[in-house]
């Protein structure tokens, strides 16, 4: 698989040479089969050698526009030209000490710069890992060591990843629980606001009826933490009625309980502000992050007020790798680039586009139930001609067809039934009003 070069000299196009999967990317899929366990499996089997701006290159020489960033990951392209002369730098130094053995300054300077970044103008403290559940789980840690307190409340509709704990926090069985338990005891769930399945509740009428489930099922005594992703990912791109989270924080901090905010798959400039959480005013207890932390590199945190952070005994937070020097000189220029190149502003003018394509669709289709999400983080939730029954059929009919005509989409939600759009931020408009005109012509033809 001989690379053609990426980041800036790859040509920005949807170009299709063979049909998708083509006949060596077909190849290395038989020997993934006889390789890789089945469990690991693959949305689009194409194999893929190059990418960057907005374009994914696979071994047939296709080129596929990028509406996934690799779940969120590649907010600033697959090869920013500072994360690569970043890492490069790095590798050439050293590729691991352990910062727990004999650290380094990377490490110290990207917590310096969630301090910095992260809701909040009080004192805090970050701790730095490999994934978002390793930082969903440490924030667990945290909670409940600062609170002495043990149980923990997510949502409906949350995903928080597939260790044993998160799995016992995400949601929805399949693929994610199902045979795998049993899981983390002590972990209990709450109706979540879902505006265009709960009747339109207010946030504040939402919030009533999250906190009395928790105050009757649970108990505030007992409960370490309140978890939840200010717009809930895998279960269906989810923006929580204004009011919700700011009735939860008030009430976790009247109770004595940790306000943790899974910024994992939000965080970075994804939704127009740097982390998801400022949309709603509120300020976070502890906020995790991953994803587009570091470009593509493995590298997540758990950021948080100082006397929380603070709370846990010498070496009761760490890891082998957290921390990985070249991870966080990714990092630093992944951050450095959100910033100098306004990613920010940038995710806003994505939001509009996909939503004012999807909202002139939605005037002549009533399969388009709901459009939804901020920034460059929106989805589309597709429903049968009664307008509220979910359709996963369609859902999966509309990725088949986008898939094969060179758009790189991704499916979510609770029912099977959303296609979630999480383009790079460097992709063109050009390049994003071509992928969107493939899914219309999708939903035109299924």
């Amino acid at each position: 698989m001989n690379a053609p070069l990426g980041g800036p000299t790859l040509a920005q196009e949807r170009k299709l040479v063979t049909s998708i999967p083509g006949p060596r990317s077909q190849e290395w899929s038989a020997r993934k089969s006889h390789a890789v366990s089945d469990g690991v499996s693959v949305g689009l089997p194409v194999y893929t050698v190059a990418a960057g701006g907005g374009v994914i290159v696979d071994a047939d020489g296709n080129s596929l526009i990028d509406l996934g960033s690799g779940i969120a990951v590649t907010g600033v392209g697959n090869s920013a030209p500072r994360v690569v002369q970043a890492v490069q730098d790095a590798v050439a130094q050293f590729t691991h000490t352990c910062f727990m053995v004999t650290p380094y300054d990377s490490y110290v300077r990207v917590a310096e710069k969630l301090n910095e970044l992260t809701p909040g103008e009080h004192p805090k403290r970050s701790a730095l890992f490999n994934s978002g559940a390793e930082a969903v789980e440490n924030a667990i840690k945290i909670a409940r060591q600062y609170t002495k307190k043990t149980a923990v409340v997510a949502f409906d509709h949350a995903y928080h990843g597939r260790t044993n704990l998160t799995m016992g926090l995400t949601a929805k069985n399949m693929p994610y629980k199902s045979g795998f338990g049993p899981f983390a005891s002590d972990i209990y769930r709450a109706q979540v606001s879902y505006p265009f399945r709960d009747g339109a509740l207010s946030g504040a009428e939402a919030a009533k009826i999250a906190i009395d489930q928790i105050e009757k099922q649970v108990g505030a005594e007992n409960l370490a933490a309140i978890i939840i992703e200010p717009i809930l990912g895998e279960g269906g791109f989810i923006v929580p009625a204004d009011g919700f989270l700011n009735a939860l924080v008030d009430w976790a901090r009247d109770n004595n309980v940790v306000f943790i905010a899974d910024e994992v798959q939000t965080g970075f400039a994804r939704t127009g502000k740097m982390f998801a959480s400022e949309h709603y005013g509120i300020v976070p207890d502890l906020i995790t992050t991953a994803k587009g932390i570091a470009g593509g590199l493995p590298l997540s945190a758990v950021t948080g007020r100082q006397e929380i952070m603070d709370a846990t005994h010498p070496s009761g937070l760490g890891g082998t790798y957290g921390g990985n020097p070249i991870a966080c000189a990714a990092a630093l220029a992944t951050i450095e680039t959100y910033i100098e190149e306004k990613l920010d502003d940038r995710a806003v003018e994505i939001e509009h586009t996909i939503r004012e394509h999807f909202v002139r669709l939605q005037d002549t289709d009533a399969r388009i139930g709901d459009i939804r999400g901020r920034g460059a983080m929106m989805a589309v939730e597709f429903v049968k001609e009664d307008g509220i029954t979910p359709d996963p059929g369609l859902t999966a009919a509309i990725a088949r067809h986008s898939h094969q005509n060179g758009v790189v989409v991704l499916t979510c939600g609770t029912y099977g039934n959303v296609i979630r759009f999480l383009p790079p931020l460097s992709i063109s408009n050009a390049l994003l009003m071509e992928g969107l005109d493939v899914v219309a012509e999708a939903l035109s033809v299924s």
